[in-house]
């Protein structure tokens, strides 16, 4: 799990990037959302990326393209599926590179 400090309660948070696919991620929008971290570090990689809200308070990704080719293949159950078991290896390799286990991350 990545590390981040809270900028108003200066709280650490654990959390992982499989929570920015996951309608209930992020203590289910409650919890400090990181979202745009994720979608920041596609985007520098390339990827066309869209985030959208779901429900009250959360906000997950919902598509990446490279080239006009979606990423996200039509069969995942968006919100609910394991991003790792859907994503290509090449965009879970990056997302774990960039959000490393125990590593701090910046809001």
């Amino acid at each position: 799990m990545s590390i981040t400090q809270c900028p108003t309660c200066l709280t650490e948070h654990a959390w992982s990037w499989t929570e920015a696919f996951d309608k209930f991620g992020f203590d289910d929008g409650d919890g400090l959302v990181m979202t745009h971290v994720v979608v920041q570090a596609l985007r520098k990689a390339g990827y066309a990326v869209t985030a959208e809200p779901w429900g009250w308070h959360n906000v997950t990704i919902t598509s990446i393209r490279r080239r006009q080719v979606q990423q996200i293949p039509e069969c995942a159950n968006l919100g609910y599926d394991d991003p790792r078991d859907y994503l290509p290896k090449e965009i879970i390799k990056l997302l774990d590179e960039a959000f490393p286990q125990s590593g701090e991350v910046m809001p």
